[in-house]
């Protein structure tokens, strides 16, 4: 079967050569049982390429499981995702009354699709390395190890090399997943296929509720080709089905279309964003502004280590125990002397800190909310959008006890 065939069966919309290269490699690929990597960001279809493998496979025929079973990586909680995967037996923990099977059980003799893989605790990246070695999983309570025949292809929206560079997932799993790789272009790197997509999508709505397709004229068509799409095809498709509901004007110029396109890159003004008047709201910046906020968590630990290395500063002074230049907390105090032990304490107090960390806690929780209530509580879409992983923001909402 050759790539236009295949976009045909499965609704691909592009001509981009980084597009059909991917599909090629997925149609040589599909017949052989080899791991599979499929990397990109979020929103540019990796789900759809799973299902081009298994259904070109001989594994779509599967009798004794359910052909592919896919699974979010990402949505699991940590202190279930083992019984998730491999199953338990009854009583295996509190609540177990039952054994019950796993997804790669459940997918035993088809394909198991692992989505979101990077996001994988180091220990059950362990335990993944085992089945996919030896071909074999032990549900959580058994002590007995049971064989079955299950294909993987897995994706990522993360560096995954850079993860391994990191420690943050092991490198003889990256390796065994990664027995064949499959790379998936964002859609701002394919921007002639833009104005198709959105044809596309414009076209299913106007026949889904009996209604006129929305077009484009040639100054909003550039402005979509020029605009980032973080989201990807996603994003573009949730956007062609807002405006083409809620206008009631079926061509769409640039006034139109940036009512729409709100994304401001840091450090950019796209065109999208910008009329005579210049930007359209504090909106823009507001939300951008809270959209940074959850990258400041870390910042505030660095803040607590440096803080408590300057109090150790200030005893061992206080001491009269001298320090070398290396051995101060931060660059700056080689440059300049320490004040006194009362005045850094007095600036150094908890309150101070607790007060910065209290503040950007309610400017991340109301970033989360505002990208919640942006995409209809969808936390899939909200993650993508403060460009965090889904378990990360599921972290959150139970930190901040968000319903």
């Amino acid at each position: 079967m050759d790539t236009k065939n295949i976009k045909l069966r499965y609704d691909i919309i592009g001509n981009d050569p980084r597009l059909e290269m991917a599909l090629y490699k997925a149609i040589q690929v599909a017949p052989t049982d080899l791991s599979i990597l499929i990397t990109g960001e979020s929103g540019v279809g990796k789900d759809v390429f799973s299902r081009i493998i298994h259904e070109n496979s001989r594994r779509k025929h599967a009798k004794q499981g359910r052909g592919l079973i896919s699974v979010n990586c990402g949505a699991i909680p940590e202190g279930t995702i083992e019984s998730e995967l491999f199953g338990h037996v009854k009583g295996a923990f509190t609540g177990a009354d039952r054994s019950r099977k796993g997804y790669f059980e459940e997918a035993d003799g088809g394909t198991i699709f692992l989505d979101e893989v990077g996001e994988l605790p180091l220990a059950m990246q362990v335990k993944l390395l085992r089945v996919l070695e030896n071909g074999e999983i032990i549900p959580v309570g058994s002590s007995s190890a049971q064989k079955i025949d299950v294909r993987v292809v897995a994706a990522t929206n993360v560096d995954i090399v850079e993860a391994v560079r990191q420690g943050r997932f092991r490198q003889d799993l990256y390796y065994r997943l990664n027995q064949f790789s499959i790379y998936l272009p964002p859609l701002r790197e394919r921007k002639d296929d833009i104005p198709l997509l959105f044809r596309k999508f414009s076209s299913d709505v106007a026949e889904k509720y009996h209604m006129p397709p929305i077009v484009l004229t040639d100054e909003a068509k550039r402005m979509m080709m020029n605009y980032p799409w973080h989201g990807n095809v996603r994003e573009l498709k949730n956007i062609t089905e807002q405006i083409a509901v809620v206008e009631t004007e079926r061509t769409i110029t640039p006034a139109i279309l940036q009512n729409y396109l709100t994304y401001v890159p840091s450090g950019e003004r796209m065109p999208a964003v910008v009329s005579d008047q210049g930007p359209q709201s504090s909106q823009i910046t507001d939300r951008e502004l809270l959209l940074k906020a959850l990258s400041m968590g870390q910042m505030i630990n660095e803040m607590r280590k440096e803080i408590s290395d300057l109090r150790q500063a200030v005893a061992q002074l206080a001491q009269g125990v001298p320090m070398q230049v290396d051995q101060h907390p931060a660059p700056y105090l080689s440059a300049q002397p320490l004040s006194t032990p009362a005045e850094e304490e007095e600036f150094l107090t908890p309150e101070v800190i607790d007060e910065g960390t209290v503040a950007l806690d309610q400017r991340e929780k109301q970033a989360i909310l505002t990208a919640l209530s942006l995409h209809g509580g969808n936390r899939k879409l909200a993650a993508a959008d403060l460009h965090i992983s889904e378990r990360t923001l599921y972290r959150k909402l139970k930190e901040y006890d968000i319903a």
